[in-house]
């Protein structure tokens, strides 16, 4: 079980994202990940999530050119919203949540 600062950093990591979306969550990652294994595991997770929904989001702005992407952007920004909060909520419970939909680049 992760400490409770390790906890608590993690979870800071998708709560900074709503107030700085990257330079945030990349600073704590960066100064905490080879501190504790649970920290690295998320912030690895939050950016893996971040290019994720930016290339969902590309695709749902090229997609309105066929109307469909007007559907799909909202959609894409509500399941944002929703895996970020589900994120912050889980890594202060202390599992490793891996947000669904999120193809992994960083390992």
């Amino acid at each position: 079980m992760p400490t409770k600062d390790e906890r608590m950093m993690a979870a800071l990591i998708y709560i900074l994202s709503f107030f700085t979306a990257f330079i945030g969550p990349l600073i704590i990652w960066l100064i905490k990940k080879e501190e504790s294994e649970f920290v690295d595991f998320h912030g690895k997770e939050y950016f893996n999530f971040l290019i994720s929904y930016a290339v969902y989001g590309l695709v749902s702005t090229i997609l309105m050119v066929v109307l469909i992407g007007f559907v799909l952007a909202p959609v894409v920004g509500v399941l944002a919203l929703i895996f970020t909060i589900l994120g912050a909520i889980r890594a202060y419970e202390g599992e490793h949540y891996r947000i669904p939909t999120v193809f992994r680049l960083l390992k």
